[in-house]
């Protein structure tokens, strides 16, 4: 299917709306949450410095997707986005505990704001792969 016109311009901005929200939500709660997890560390890194890694990635996936739109950025969003989606569902159900400079991240329970992060990645994931989907059927 392919949208023409106008249509096509309102799908791509809510999809694209969807995707920087996301995203916006998982950087917040990653960075507001990063200096409780300094302490969980390996002798290379910490999972406090990974919360900030994953913000800033989120933040310029975001920032990338506004500024121009086309494949490549989306596929930039959904990466990070699924990526931040795999991390908190792994480490959630899995002790999988420290795996080469990753500090073990176990952590089996929700709580308000890992609850939060992990629904915007899903929509931000989500939303992504609908934006690359219609994009590769609708360049520009």
């Amino acid at each position: 299917m392919v949208i023409r016109g106008h249509g096509w311009l309102v799908v791509r901005g809510l999809l694209t709306l969807m995707v920087v929200v996301g995203l916006a939500v998982d950087a917040y709660v990653h960075v507001d949450l990063a200096a409780g997890f300094d302490s969980v560390r390996t002798g290379t890194l910490s999972q406090g410095q990974l919360f900030r890694v994953e913000g800033a990635a989120a933040v310029l996936a975001a920032v990338a997707l506004l500024a121009r739109p086309p494949r490549y950025t989306a596929l930039f969003a959904f990466a990070v986005a699924a990526g931040g989606l795999a991390a908190v569902l792994l480490y959630r159900y899995v002790d999988v505990g420290a795996l080469g400079p990753l500090p073990g991240m176990y952590e089996p329970f929700w709580y308000p704001k890992k609850t939060d992060s992990a629904w915007a990645e899903a929509v931000a994931t989500l939303s992504s792969a609908a934006l690359l989907v219609l994009l590769q059927r609708n360049p520009w």
